[in-house]
């Protein structure tokens, strides 16, 4: 059985959000995106920033963590973005199959 995660990722936009959804979706590299619109407070350059994001949850697999940051790299506009992996710890037993095939990446079905 894979090792279930999480990835959280926020996007600037909701064009930005979808494009990035999508790739990772085609590429089986996640199995759901969930987005939320959210408002963000940070330190950046020295000062405190506040912006509107879409944060994406997405559910995945372990082993997709370095395919999924480099697709998010070449589509994301931030100059520093986050993208965190969080262990899913149990998850029932017919999502853990869905969750499982539907992010197989298209080389590994192959």
């Amino acid at each position: 059985m894979a090792d279930f995660v999480e990835l959280v990722l926020t996007c600037g936009s909701w064009q930005e959000a979808q494009r990035i959804a999508d790739a990772l979706l085609e590429q089986r590299l996640v199995a759901c995106v969930e987005m939320f619109e959210i408002k963000s407070k940070y330190h950046w350059h020295k000062a405190i920033e506040e912006a509107k994001e879409i944060k994406l949850i997405m559910e995945s697999v372990a082993e997709h963590f370095d395919k999924v940051e480099a697709e998010v790299k070449k589509l994301h506009s931030y100059e520093t973005f986050v993208l965190q992996q969080i262990p899913v710890g149990r998850v029932s037993t017919a999502a853990a199959t869905w969750w499982e095939n539907e992010s197989m990446a298209k080389e590994a079905k192959s």
